[in-house]
């Protein structure tokens, strides 16, 4: 039998309910479905429904060590997602996320990380499809995945080249160091202007007759330089908290 593309429906059940359809007869298969984390579809054909479809994306087995690793660096970790509630707890239980905010849309997405802003915290939000580029414009930190949708790398302040969730602990190690880093660079720089350029300038002369010949100048000008580059270049050898392979 041949049934036009108008009479067939595939659809949340929200929207099935909208059209009528008693959805009690599969409600325990549903539940079951959302328990395992897999999101129940619903087909119906002229008004009557004739399939429970179900669909499952796994987390990565690495995920659940990024969560960890994310909440011993002192990070709340939160879930946002447009699945099904009961699906997007049963994912939540498997990588041990405790804040799950499911069956949202991307205005809400964003709403909900503006919200976080407004109680005076930092909001970091990964993401890699459309539904999330409002969410990474609104965060502090937008950290796309570089293998999602363009919409989202172009909405992210950061591109993670991989899709493994280890990379965000990474990035914020190498974000630390990279801080650190120029800390240092600054304190160098900084403390050797305030120490070298009253000698050049001859502030000590009047008392103690000691002036700083341009030669000399210009040779702790060089040193301070080689140190800064030296100092920068020991970021190439970063060693990140979780190995990837």
């Amino acid at each position: 039998m041949t049934e036009s593309a108008e009479s067939v429906s595939f659809d949340v059940p929200s929207y099935m309910r909208e059209l009528g359809l008693d959805l009690a007869s599969v409600a325990d298969l549903a539940s079951r479905l959302a328990d395992e984390a897999k999101t129940p579809i619903y087909a119906a054909i002229d008004g009557r429904l004739v399939a429970v479809l179900a669909v499952a994306d796994p987390p990565k087995e690495t995920s659940r060590d990024a969560v960890r690793a994310l909440e011993e660096m002192g990070l709340e970790v939160a879930m946002l997602t447009g699945d099904n509630r009961r699906t997007a707890e049963a994912i939540g239980r498997q990588l041990g996320v405790d804040r799950v905010v499911a069956e949202v849309l991307p205005d809400q997405k964003a709403a909900e990380v503006a919200r976080l802003q407004a109680e005076g915290r930092r909001v970091a939000f990964v993401g890699d499809g459309i539904n999330d580029a409002p969410a990474l414009a609104q965060a502090d930190v937008g950290l796309a995945i570089g293998t999602g949708t363009d919409i989202a790398i172009e909405a992210g302040d950061v591109v993670l080249m991989s899709g493994d969730l280890r990379s965000v602990v990474n990035a914020g190690a190498l974000a630390k160091s990279t801080f650190r880093t120029i800390f240092g660079n600054f304190f160098w720089a900084y403390g050797y202007n305030v120490a070298l350029i009253p000698l050049a300038a001859g502030l000590l002369y009047p008392w103690m007759e000691i002036l700083l010949s341009p030669m000399l100048a210009a040779a702790a000008m060089s040193v301070s330089s080689i140190f800064v580059v030296t100092n920068s270049l020991r970021l190439r050898h970063f060693d990140p908290p979780l190995a990837m392979r």
